[in-house]
């Protein structure tokens, strides 16, 4: 067989995929709405009712009317569309394994130990606010919910760690750490007042002064993503592009985001280049996905747009979600038939839900 059979063919599977979901999504009318992540595949995205970060899809989920909320996301997106929505809505992930390695690095089984050891230090619910990051799970989630805190997205983050300094003097941030650190700079704290705290270390790595010291307690865990890239890339970036603009996404290192011309969520980085001077060059630090849509879309204003790692690295749990599964969810609704249907138990629910009115209060 050919090449050119070969790429035929699947331009012809692209194509038959395509309609279907159209065709789908037309017999659902408003049945159904599809909300699509930024760092979602084209082929994906371009068929999402509404496109967004996940403050933005978080809004729209607690807005929505339709009976289906189909998520091309991943999971705990989908839980907080669950939770956010009327109890008659059914929030719908096209693909199970579509997960988060972030999340997955802080359990409620590791922050509850965490809460207890702290104990023996302080009283952690009267200093510290504990607030997670909207990547996380929606138990933990909960757990802030009881305990006085609450969530945060990339671009809400400072604001929320300075409403939660209102409430008590401490915070304990979960489970970017790196989030966190440059949200804390931010707000002026010193690195040494932001210790790491390893849940698989006894009292999470630090003796006691370095508790009580500690303005923010860091959660140690990362965005793989986003750990990809590095100083000596911006470096490299700016030798050749000397009139060029880095920009990047908050989970990536403090050193890279401490390098860059602007920082901030995904949000924030498609608004900063699109409203840019027409021929600037822009350096950019986060997911593939977005950054290649986005560097197509501005192209005709002769601005160039480049991916920060010299490695392709994409978030390859949100990249399981594919147009065959979306056609196939969809069809199935379509049959009366709903499958993967996200159902957070409704006590947790409960208390997710209070931390989550917190964020969009202050949001």
């Amino acid at each position: 067989m050919s090449v050119d059979t070969v790429q035929f063919r699947g331009r012809n599977e692209a194509a038959e995929l395509d309609t279907r979901i159209r065709v789908a999504k037309a017999a659902l009318g408003k049945r159904a709405v599809i909300l699509g992540h930024h760092y979602q595949r084209e082929e994906v995205y371009r068929h999402a009712d509404f496109h967004g970060d996940s403050l933005q899809l978080s809004r729209v989920a607690a807005e929505l009317d339709a009976e289906y909320i189909v998520f091309c996301g991943v999971h705990f997106m989908a839980e907080v569309a669950d939770i956010l929505s009327r109890p008659e809505q059914k929030s719908i992930l096209p693909d199970l394994q579509a997960g988060c390695a972030m999340a997955d690095m802080a359990s409620i089984e590791q922050v509850e130990r965490a809460w207890e050891e702290l104990r023996g230090v302080l009283d952690p619910d009267t200093e510290i606010t504990p607030v997670t990051y909207v990547n996380s799970s929606a138990e933990i989630k909960a757990f802030c919910g009881r305990h006085g805190g609450t969530v945060c997205t990339s671009s809400s983050a400072r604001k929320i760690l300075d409403w939660g300094f209102q409430q008590r003097p401490k915070a304990f941030f979960f489970p970017d750490q790196h989030l966190g650190r440059w949200s804390g700079h931010q707000l002026g704290i010193p690195l040494r007042e932001m210790p790491v705290w390893d849940p698989e270390l006894p009292l999470g790595g630090l003796d006691p002064e370095e508790i009580r010291r500690a303005k923010i307690l860091l959660w140690k865990g990362h965005c793989s993503v986003h750990q990809m890239f590095q100083p000596i890339h911006i470096e490299r970036w700016r030798a050749a592009h000397p009139q060029g603009k880095v920009i990047a996404h908050p989970e990536a290192a403090f050193e890279v985001c401490s390098m860059a011309d602007a920082v901030g969520s995904t949000d924030f980085i498609l608004k900063t280049v699109k409203a840019a001077e027409p021929g600037s060059e822009w350096l950019v630090g986060t997911e593939i996905n977005l950054v290649t849509r986005l560097a197509d879309e501005v192209r005709h204003e002769g601005k160039t747009v480049e991916f920060m790692s010299p490695m392709v690295c994409m978030c390859s749990t949100m990249f399981r979600i594919d147009p065959e599964q979306l056609a196939v969810t969809l069809e199935e609704l379509v049959a009366g038939r709903e499958r993967n249907v996200i159902r957070v138990p409704e006590q947790i629910a409960v208390e997710a839900r209070v931390a989550l009115q917190r964020m969009l209060e202050q949001s």
